[in-house]
């Protein structure tokens, strides 16, 4: 028993070590890609200072970014992730008040934090939605920097970070998209407008920028990567999914929340945000929902 005992404790002990230098090895390697930089677009960008430009940036903010729903309502920033094995993670204050980023940034530094995800440094910043709003085009980011150059100051520090060891291990295993600057194609061609109207194409265009985040790239819907095990999971957007939605069940879904047989949506959909949609917009995200190939739940 002795012997046994004590192979046991060399056992135990080896584990730990190995355990110990499998935490150190990841804390090392993680810690270099918190600080790894990208190479920084150096095209110019001017964005529009008139008042239809302002109006029609906060729409893009409030109704297809989303952008509060991270940054706060406010904008003067908010928690993303607060948990002690995920760690802290805070979206930064975009306003000009204390503790803001505005003032240091221009509008080619707005655009490349908006559309590549990238500091003014070239740092990739986390877990900022750069992989959608790539396709925002030239017009569109002018109008939502316009927008954000007029937000009220917001007095509001933003806290120390702090990545904890289970995002770290989830990125490790490609499974929490802690930098989504990786997934952007940081090229310097312009991005060109979509016209807006009821099509397939605008539609599109609204969708890649503003419902894959949560729906998937294939709008299978299904667990969110990287998100807690109690968060809902996104609907199935594809026809198998929207079997029993009409176009004007759609638009009240977004309006209002509302499934067809009467029942309340999850209100983890950002219906706040989805009922400043136009009509216009909502047709057209429908229609181009309609044409994409029936998928199976979760298939994202």
């Amino acid at each position: 028993m002795r012997r046994i005992l004590k192979y046991l404790a060399i056992t135990a002990g080896a584990l730990v070590a190995l355990l110990a230098v499998g935490v150190a090895g990841l804390y090392a390697w993680s810690g270099a890609e918190l600080a790894r930089k990208a190479p920084i677009p150096r095209h110019a960008f001017t964005a529009p200072a008139d008042s239809a430009a302002v109006a029609r940036g906060e729409h893009l903010v409030r109704a297809i970014g989303k952008c509060g729903d991270c940054h706060g309502a406010d904008f003067g920033g908010d928690t993303l992730i607060n948990d002690p094995a995920m760690g802290f993670i805070y979206a930064s204050n975009l306003t000009r008040g204390a503790g803001g980023i505005a003032a240091s940034y221009d509008d080619a530094g707005w655009e490349r934090a908006i559309r590549h995800g990238l500091a003014h440094d070239g740092r990739r910043l986390l877990v900022m939605p750069s992989n959608e709003y790539q396709f925002l085009s030239d017009e569109d980011v002018g109008q939502i920097i316009a927008y954000l150059k007029t937000l009220p100051r917001v007095d509001r520090d933003r806290p120390p970070t702090a990545v904890g060891p289970l995002a770290r291990a989830l990125y490790a295993a490609g499974a929490f998209p802690m930098f989504p600057a990786k997934f952007v194609v940081h090229a310097e061609d312009r991005v060109a407008p979509v016209p807006p109207d009821s099509t397939e194409a605008y539609g599109k265009y609204l969708g890649d920028v503003g419902c894959t985040g949560c729906h998937g790239a294939g709008y299978g819907g299904g667990a969110i990567p990287g998100g807690p095990p109690d968060w809902p999971k996104p609907a199935n957007l594809t026809p198998t999914g929207l079997g029993q939605y009409t176009q004007e069940t759609f638009i009240r879904a977004l309006r209002e929340g509302v499934k067809p047989d009467g029942s309340k949506i999850d209100p983890f959909m950002p219906v706040g945000a989805t009922r400043l949609m136009t009509d216009v917009e909502i047709v057209a995200v429908y229609k181009y929902l309609r044409t994409l190939p029936a998928k199976p739940f979760g298939s994202r």
